[in-house]
């Protein structure tokens, strides 16, 4: 069969070549791999610069075939000259050659080797604009994925950060469901930026709203978005104490915090814990003269005695009170 699917590739016409390209996705990896060394990536790639659809779409598909799993097929795809015609296929009218070139770029970026390339080619300034495009979910969840597979190469973090992609992330943030699988990935790669660039946490936390949306976040979003959005208001209270912890306490952060505290994933409760810490001032009691903001830092302090007192283990009464106590502050905070 490999004889016949290298023959439709390299010598048949535009049908025998949609043919091959299928075939060849059907193949096992070990007759792939034989392909792959008789060289049928550049037949592949050239069915890429046809003027229809259906080639673009078969040999995307066996593109993909063959890089999974495979560095070594990944590396020779790139080096074949793909990034070019996978750009220009991000911009196709066809949605479904917009996916599948996504795709590609994803699986192609997993790679170590090909990392510097992609972000080199222009790459991520395309990705950022799928960020908060009209595309379907999946393509916006395989950019983000995308781009968070590039931000471990240190190298190109620089030119993420300069690309938008914060502001993007932050906008797709607010405008979409906080309990979606979106808003976690995109928490997850911004977490990822601000981690590891200072700049890049400056930026995040000096954007109008950001604080805003992050706090949303943590009350609304998914176990892992709620993770992401502490870890990026812990990093932004740490980096300057005096300038945010008025800014992050004014967005009515406590109760989804004392909250997350309690029932949180382990590292959320550990980071939501800490950022408490950082916010509590007993200062603000004797300096407070309204009447409801005491009543707001007493509870505050009720529910943190007991969350340290009982620390991992609340048991489910502890647990009921304090979620009660939680409940009464976010009442007051309403009133």
């Amino acid at each position: 069969m490999e004889k016949e699917v290298k023959e439709m590739l390299w010598n048949g016409d535009r049908e025998a070549q949609i043919e091959g390209a299928i075939e060849l996705s059907r193949l096992s990896s070990k007759r792939r791999h034989k392909l792959v060394e008789s060289g049928v990536i550049e037949p592949l790639i050239s069915m890429l610069h046809s003027q229809t659809y259906e080639p673009i779409e078969a040999s995307l598909s066996a593109l993909l075939s063959l890089a999974y799993g495979s560095e070594r097929h990944k590396i020779r795809i790139l080096k074949s000259g793909v990034l070019p015609v996978l750009l220009n296929l991000f911009e196709c009218q066809c949605q479904r050659v917009r996916e599948l070139a996504i795709a590609a770029m994803l699986t192609l970026s997993s790679c170590k080797e090909n990392k510097v390339a992609i972000a080199s080619s222009g790459a991520v300034q395309l990705l950022v604009e799928f960020v908060n495009s009209n595309n379907n979910i999946e393509s916006k969840l395989d950019a983000i994925a995308t781009l968070h597979s590039l931000t471990t190469c240190k190298e190109i973090i620089p030119l993420i950060i300069s690309s938008g992609v914060i502001l993007s992330l932050l906008e797709l943030i607010h405008n979409s469901f906080k309990s979606s699988t979106l808003v976690e990935k995109a928490t997850g790669l911004l977490e990822s930026i601000v981690s590891s660039s200072r700049s890049a946490l400056y930026k995040a936390a000096n954007i109008g709203g950001a604080i805003k949306i992050l706090v949303e976040t943590i009350e609304d979003g998914s176990l892992l978005g709620k993770e992401h959005a502490v870890v990026i208001l812990l990093l932004i209270c740490k980096s300057c104490r005096e300038k945010y912890r008025g800014l992050i306490l004014r967005e009515g952060v406590m109760p989804g915090l004392l909250q997350l505290s309690v029932d949180g994933t382990w590292r959320s409760k550990n980071m939501a814990r800490e950022l408490l810490l950082l916010l509590r001032d007993s200062s603000d009691c004797s300096r407070s003269t309204n009447n409801k903001e005491m009543k707001n830092h007493e509870l505050i302090g009720r529910i943190m005695e007991e969350i340290d007192a009982e620390g991992e283990n609340l048991a489910d009464s502890k647990l009921r009170l304090v979620e009660e106590m939680i409940a009464k502050l976010n009442i007051n905070s309403f009133n």
